[in-house]
Protein backbone atom coordinates (compact mmCIF):
# COMPACT_ATOMS: atom_id res chain seq x y z
CA UNK A 1 0.00 0.00 0.00
CA UNK A 2 1.96 2.99 -1.23
CA UNK A 3 1.87 5.99 -3.52
CA UNK A 4 4.17 6.08 -6.52
CA UNK A 5 5.25 9.73 -6.42
CA UNK A 6 5.01 12.96 -4.44
CA UNK A 7 5.36 16.45 -5.93
CA UNK A 8 5.33 19.99 -4.57
CA UNK A 9 3.71 22.84 -6.51
CA UNK A 10 3.50 26.37 -5.10
CA UNK A 11 3.44 25.13 -1.52
CA UNK A 12 0.91 22.36 -2.20
CA UNK A 13 1.67 18.64 -2.14
CA UNK A 14 0.28 16.11 -4.61
CA UNK A 15 0.44 12.32 -4.67
CA UNK A 16 0.07 9.91 -7.55
CA UNK A 17 -1.72 6.64 -6.82
CA UNK A 18 -0.58 3.27 -8.22
CA UNK A 19 -3.25 3.69 -10.92
CA UNK A 20 -1.75 7.01 -11.99
CA UNK A 21 -4.45 9.22 -10.46
CA UNK A 22 -3.14 12.48 -8.97
CA UNK A 23 -4.65 13.68 -5.69
CA UNK A 24 -3.83 16.66 -3.43
CA UNK A 25 -2.58 15.92 0.06
CA UNK A 26 -4.88 15.99 3.06
CA UNK A 27 -2.86 18.77 4.70
CA UNK A 28 -2.99 20.87 1.53
CA UNK A 29 -6.78 20.66 1.33
CA UNK A 30 -7.59 20.90 5.04
CA UNK A 31 -5.27 23.90 5.48
CA UNK A 32 -6.29 25.64 2.26
CA UNK A 33 -8.14 28.52 3.95
CA UNK A 34 -5.06 29.39 6.03
CA UNK A 35 -2.47 28.92 3.29
CA UNK A 36 -1.77 32.63 2.73
CA UNK A 37 -1.38 33.33 6.44
CA UNK A 38 1.19 30.56 6.89
CA UNK A 39 2.96 31.43 3.63
CA UNK A 40 3.40 35.00 4.84
CA UNK A 41 4.51 33.88 8.30
CA UNK A 42 7.15 31.52 6.86
CA UNK A 43 8.45 34.32 4.63
CA UNK A 44 8.82 36.65 7.63
CA UNK A 45 10.26 33.97 9.95
CA UNK A 46 12.36 31.64 7.77
CA UNK A 47 14.75 30.49 10.51
CA UNK A 48 12.00 29.87 13.06
CA UNK A 49 10.03 28.00 10.41
CA UNK A 50 13.01 25.74 9.69
CA UNK A 51 13.59 25.16 13.42
CA UNK A 52 9.98 24.16 14.04
CA UNK A 53 9.95 21.84 11.03
CA UNK A 54 13.24 20.18 12.01
CA UNK A 55 12.15 19.66 15.61
CA UNK A 56 8.76 18.29 14.62
CA UNK A 57 10.36 15.87 12.16
CA UNK A 58 12.81 14.67 14.82
CA UNK A 59 10.10 14.13 17.44
CA UNK A 60 8.12 12.06 14.94
CA UNK A 61 11.23 10.02 14.18
CA UNK A 62 11.84 9.36 17.88
CA UNK A 63 8.23 8.26 18.37
CA UNK A 64 8.42 5.95 15.37
CA UNK A 65 11.63 4.34 16.65
CA UNK A 66 10.14 3.90 20.11
CA UNK A 67 6.97 2.25 18.79
CA UNK A 68 9.15 -0.03 16.63
CA UNK A 69 11.10 -1.06 19.75
CA UNK A 70 14.28 0.57 18.47
CA UNK A 71 16.82 2.44 20.56
CA UNK A 72 15.80 6.08 20.98
CA UNK A 73 18.74 8.48 20.71
CA UNK A 74 19.00 12.15 19.78
CA UNK A 75 22.33 13.84 20.41
CA UNK A 76 21.79 16.73 18.03
CA UNK A 77 18.36 17.93 19.21
CA UNK A 78 17.92 17.83 22.99
CA UNK A 79 14.60 19.73 22.94
CA UNK A 80 13.08 17.12 20.61
CA UNK A 81 14.20 14.38 23.01
CA UNK A 82 12.59 16.25 25.92
CA UNK A 83 9.30 16.53 24.06
CA UNK A 84 9.40 12.85 23.15
CA UNK A 85 9.98 11.80 26.78
CA UNK A 86 7.12 14.03 27.92
CA UNK A 87 4.78 12.25 25.51
CA UNK A 88 5.87 8.71 26.42
CA UNK A 89 3.15 8.10 29.06
CA UNK A 90 0.49 8.62 26.37
CA UNK A 91 2.36 6.37 23.91
CA UNK A 92 1.86 3.53 26.40
CA UNK A 93 -1.85 3.69 25.53
CA UNK A 94 -1.08 2.36 22.04
CA UNK A 95 -1.76 -1.33 22.58
CA UNK A 96 -1.36 -2.62 19.04
CA UNK A 97 0.07 -1.06 15.88
CA UNK A 98 -1.37 -1.87 12.47
CA UNK A 99 0.75 0.51 10.39
CA UNK A 100 3.13 3.46 10.85
CA UNK A 101 4.05 6.21 8.40
CA UNK A 102 2.18 4.74 5.48
CA UNK A 103 0.67 6.35 2.38
CA UNK A 104 -3.10 6.26 2.00
CA UNK A 105 -5.55 7.63 -0.54
CA UNK A 106 -9.27 7.77 -1.16
CA UNK A 107 -10.99 7.77 -4.53
CA UNK A 108 -14.18 8.89 -2.78
CA UNK A 109 -12.55 11.92 -1.14
CA UNK A 110 -10.03 12.46 -3.97
CA UNK A 111 -7.31 12.98 -1.35
CA UNK A 112 -4.06 11.29 -0.39
CA UNK A 113 -1.51 11.57 2.38
CA UNK A 114 0.79 9.93 4.88
CA UNK A 115 -0.57 8.92 8.28
CA UNK A 116 1.50 8.81 11.49
CA UNK A 117 0.03 5.69 13.05
CA UNK A 118 -2.96 3.38 12.81
CA UNK A 119 -3.47 1.01 15.69
CA UNK A 120 -5.38 0.38 18.88
CA UNK A 121 -5.44 3.20 21.41
CA UNK A 122 -6.71 1.96 24.76
CA UNK A 123 -7.94 -1.09 22.90
CA UNK A 124 -9.93 0.77 20.21
CA UNK A 125 -8.94 0.88 16.49
CA UNK A 126 -7.73 4.46 15.93
CA UNK A 127 -5.93 6.88 13.68
CA UNK A 128 -3.23 8.40 15.90
CA UNK A 129 -1.58 11.71 15.05
CA UNK A 130 1.46 13.16 16.82
CA UNK A 131 1.86 16.93 16.99
CA UNK A 132 4.45 19.32 18.42
CA UNK A 133 3.46 22.80 19.54
CA UNK A 134 4.92 25.86 21.23
CA UNK A 135 1.97 25.93 23.64
CA UNK A 136 -1.18 24.08 24.67
CA UNK A 137 -4.03 24.00 22.14
CA UNK A 138 -7.77 24.20 22.74
CA UNK A 139 -10.08 21.84 20.88
CA UNK A 140 -11.32 24.71 18.70
CA UNK A 141 -7.75 25.45 17.60
CA UNK A 142 -7.13 21.98 16.22
CA UNK A 143 -10.18 21.40 14.06
CA UNK A 144 -7.83 20.86 11.10
CA UNK A 145 -6.10 18.03 12.98
CA UNK A 146 -9.44 16.30 13.54
CA UNK A 147 -10.30 16.71 9.86
CA UNK A 148 -6.93 15.26 8.84
CA UNK A 149 -7.32 12.21 11.03
CA UNK A 150 -10.92 11.74 9.90
CA UNK A 151 -9.73 11.73 6.29
CA UNK A 152 -7.15 9.06 7.14
CA UNK A 153 -9.84 6.99 8.89
CA UNK A 154 -11.96 7.09 5.72
CA UNK A 155 -8.94 6.24 3.57
CA UNK A 156 -7.99 3.30 5.77
CA UNK A 157 -11.47 1.80 5.65
CA UNK A 158 -11.67 2.34 1.90
CA UNK A 159 -8.33 0.61 1.33
CA UNK A 160 -8.68 -2.21 3.88
CA UNK A 161 -12.36 -2.57 4.77
CA UNK A 162 -11.46 -2.13 8.46
CA UNK A 163 -13.48 0.61 10.22
CA UNK A 164 -11.81 3.12 12.53
CA UNK A 165 -13.73 3.86 15.72
CA UNK A 166 -11.81 6.88 16.97
CA UNK A 167 -9.27 9.55 16.08
CA UNK A 168 -6.53 10.50 18.52
CA UNK A 169 -4.36 13.63 18.55
CA UNK A 170 -1.41 13.64 20.95
CA UNK A 171 0.38 16.96 21.45
CA UNK A 172 3.70 17.66 23.13
CA UNK A 173 4.71 21.28 23.76
CA UNK A 174 8.02 23.13 24.00
CA UNK A 175 7.74 23.36 27.81
CA UNK A 176 6.96 19.66 28.30
CA UNK A 177 3.20 19.82 28.65
CA UNK A 178 1.14 17.18 26.85
CA UNK A 179 -2.42 16.88 25.59
CA UNK A 180 -4.62 13.98 24.57
CA UNK A 181 -7.65 14.51 22.35
CA UNK A 182 -9.84 11.51 21.54
CA UNK A 183 -12.82 11.99 19.21
CA UNK A 184 -15.33 10.13 17.05
CA UNK A 185 -14.41 10.69 13.37
CA UNK A 186 -18.10 10.81 12.41
CA UNK A 187 -18.30 14.21 14.12
CA UNK A 188 -15.95 15.75 11.56
CA UNK A 189 -17.07 14.19 8.28
CA UNK A 190 -19.29 17.17 7.48
CA UNK A 191 -16.57 19.72 8.27
CA UNK A 192 -14.06 17.75 6.20
CA UNK A 193 -16.48 17.72 3.25
CA UNK A 194 -16.85 21.51 3.49
CA UNK A 195 -13.08 21.93 3.32
CA UNK A 196 -12.79 19.56 0.36
CA UNK A 197 -15.59 21.35 -1.49
CA UNK A 198 -13.95 24.73 -0.85
CA UNK A 199 -10.60 23.53 -2.21
CA UNK A 200 -11.99 22.04 -5.41
CA UNK A 201 -14.38 24.96 -5.99
CA UNK A 202 -11.41 27.36 -5.77
CA UNK A 203 -9.39 25.08 -8.06
CA UNK A 204 -12.16 25.21 -10.68
CA UNK A 205 -12.26 29.03 -10.46
CA UNK A 206 -8.51 29.28 -11.03
CA UNK A 207 -8.68 26.83 -13.95
CA UNK A 208 -11.49 28.80 -15.58
CA UNK A 209 -9.62 32.12 -15.42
Amino acid sequence: MDLSSVTQEDGSRFYETPKGVRYPSVTTVVGYEKREFFKEWRAKNPEESKRILAKGTKVHSLIEDYLNNKEVTCKEHFRALEQFHALKPLLHNINKIYMQEISLWSDALMLAGRVDCIGEYKGIPSVIDFKTSKRLKSKDQIEDYFCQTTAYAIMWQERTGIPIKQIVVLITTDNGEIQEYVENPLRFVGILKEKIDLYFDELIKVTDQ
